[in-house]
């Protein structure tokens, strides 16, 4: 990795490592929370699989308490309306779709995709109207997702969407994951970077042993390097599958790369002299709720495949399960962190691994201040 004036080296040096260690002041003493802050909104963030928002169909999505109307036009573009009628505030996902317009179901308000309103239809033209109608966010699809833009509308055309290098190339076959999880964004990130945790898996993957060769964090990300060796007990059937395609992770020459630039997460595993992953990962973790509690993950899991035609479609209900399993175990783990936050009112946990405190102050220097501060 190359280091930049703005990038601080971690390869875990022992006095860092027995520094954190041996003190007796808390190290995140003097600190928000960071379970306390919010998602930076000025991202773009997907809320829904694009095969799920079909033709004059509408679909209700949210953002951190913010409730979005999704809906395609006749045309096949996709708008994203704040899910409220200007009128009573019924929900304008319970609504009908005409061409590019949106019908509210309850008194039949029409708008545009601009949220402006174009007809009360029991209204003469002369009749007075509301002065504006509800807001719109700015909505692109890209890799079978739908995102919206939740923060300053202005800023979204100069924010670019993230970069899946892989997704969609002919070397690849691309699995999909979109799965509600009880827990705050930034338990997702500390858990995908902390390969510490491999214990966890011990009945999946067997026995791993992870080793962090080096890290570099900057003002917007993290980059973590570790070396996987397998050190004994039994792998399922799924594991031994990956492993013999050489994407198990369990090739001590294989390098996993582990990378939060937020708000996203990548993962990537390339064997030793190859040009590029045998898998790639990516990943990221929307707040649904206005307390932040809950968030949905999308993610893409990126497989190059073999040489052999065909093996990687007969592997892939094993590889399927096999990723389920393991994501499962990931969500029990996190959600019961969640819970014991929820449970003693702030976040007590004690950690010591460097590479953790700085995503968390990634984290916490990125997001913003919740909307609705949290009460136990």
């Amino acid at each position: 990795m190359t280091e930049t004036n703005s990038d601080r080296a971690g390869p875990l040096a022992s006095e860092a490592g027995t520094g954190r260690l041996a003190g007796h002041r808390d190290p995140n003493a003097n600190m928000a929370d960071l379970r306390r802050v919010g998602a930076n909104p000025d991202f773009w963030y997907p809320v829904a699989m694009s095969r799920n928002v079909r033709s004059r169909r509408v679909v209700a999505a949210t953002f951190a308490g913010e409730r979005v109307a999704l809906y395609r036009g006749k045309s096949g573009a996709v708008y994203a309306l704040e899910d409220r009628c200007a009128h009573r505030q019924v929900p304008l996902s319970m609504g009908v779709v005409e061409g590019e317009t949106l019908r509210c179901c309850y008194h039949a308000w029409v708008y545009r995709g601009d949220g402006r309103i174009c007809q009360i239809p029991y209204l003469s033209k002369g009749d007075g109207r509301p002065p504006r109608g509800v807001r719109r966010y700015p909505v692109r699809e890209a890799y079978g997702l739908v995102f919206v833009f939740p923060g300053d509308p202005d800023r979204a055309a100069v924010t670019a969407l993230p970069e899946l290098p892989t997704f969609g190339s002919p070397d690849y076959k691309t699995m999909t994951f979109s799965r509600t999880v009880r827990c705050h964004y930034s338990f997702m990130h500390e858990n995908l970077l902390d390969m510490n945790h491999q214990f966890l898996h011990r009945g999946v993957v067997g026995k791993l042993h992870p080793e962090l060769l080096e890290y570099r964090t900057g003002a917007e990300r993290v980059e973590a390097r570790y070396l996987f060796s397998h050190i004994g007990g039994k792998r399922n059937r799924s594991a031994s599958l990956l492993a013999a395609e050489g994407i198990g992770g369990g090739n001590s020459t294989d390098v996993m790369t582990i990378r939060t630039e937020y708000p996203y997460q990548t993962l990537n595993l390339l064997p030793q002299n190859a040009e590029r992953p045998v898998f790639s990962l990516w990943a990221t973790y929307v707040p649904e709720d206005a307390r932040q509690r809950t968030c949905h993950a999308y993610g893409f899991l990126m497989i190059e495949k073999p040489s052999v035609p065909g093996a990687l479609h007969l592997a892939w209900p094993f590889i399927r399960r096999f990723t389920e399993r393991v994501f499962a175990e990931d969500r029990m783990a996190v959600e019961a962190e969640q819970r014991a936050w929820d449970e003693q009112g702030e976040d007590r946990n004690h950690e010591v691994f460097p590479l953790i405190l700085d995503v968390r102050e990634v984290l916490r220097a990125n997001g913003v201040p919740l909307r609705h501060q949290c009460r136990s």
